[in-house]
C-alpha cells in the first residue's frame, strides 16, 4: 500500500494554522474562507493540537457557548493522533477508524508538514483501486 508521502505529494502540503489564543469564531472564519474542516493549532511556535468543525459543534454550539468568547485552546484536540511520511495509507485508515477522527496531521521533525483528511484517504484508495482494475483488465485481455 502507498505511503502518506505519496498522498501529500499529490494533494500538496498546505497547512492552515491558528494560534491557540484566538477565538473559535476566528477559527470558523478561516475554515469558511478556505473551505476546510480543520485547522492545525500552534502556541508559541509549537504544534499543540487540531480544531475541527466537529469540535465546534460538540463543544460550543451544543453547550450554548459563545464562539466569540470561547478560545480555540478550550475546544481543540490536544495531542491528536499523527502520522509521518513513511506511514501507510492503511495506517491512516486504522487511526481514523479507531479514534473516530477525520484529520491527521503529518509530522516531520516535530513540525506539521501536511494534513490528511478522511476524504484524501478515500480518494487515494479509489484511485489505487482504479489502477489495479485497469492493470488486471489489461492483463486479462493480453494488452500487456
Amino acid at each position: 500500500m502507498k505511503k502518506v508521502s505519496n498522498l501529500i505529494y499529490q494533494k500538496g502540503n498546505t497547512v492552515t494554522v491558528i494560534d491557540a489564543s484566538k477565538s473559535v469564531y476566528d477559527a470558523l472564519e478561516i475554515m469558511v474562507q478556505k473551505n476546510i474542516g480543520a485547522l492545525v493549532v500552534y502556541k508559541q511556535d509549537s504544534f499543540v493540537g487540531v480544531v475541527t468543525e466537529r469540535d465546534y459543534a460538540q463543544k460550543v454550539i451544543v453547550k450554548g457557548k459563545n464562539s466569540h468568547e470561547t478560545l480555540v485552546s478550550e475546544i481543540m484536540q490536544i495531542n491528536p493522533a499523527t502520522v509521518k511520511f513513511e506511514d501507510t495509507i492503511e495506517r491512516c485508515m486504522e487511526l481514523m477508524s479507531d479514534k473516530h477522527i477525520r484529520y491527521l496531521p503529518v509530522l516531520a521533525d516535530n513540525h506539521v508538514v501536511g494534513l490528511v483528511s478522511m476524504g484524501d484517504v478515500v480518494r487515494h484508495i479509489i484511485e489505487d483501486q482504479k489502477d489495479t482494475i485497469n492493470h488486471l483488465q489489461n492483463f486479462i485481455s493480453g494488452a500487456m
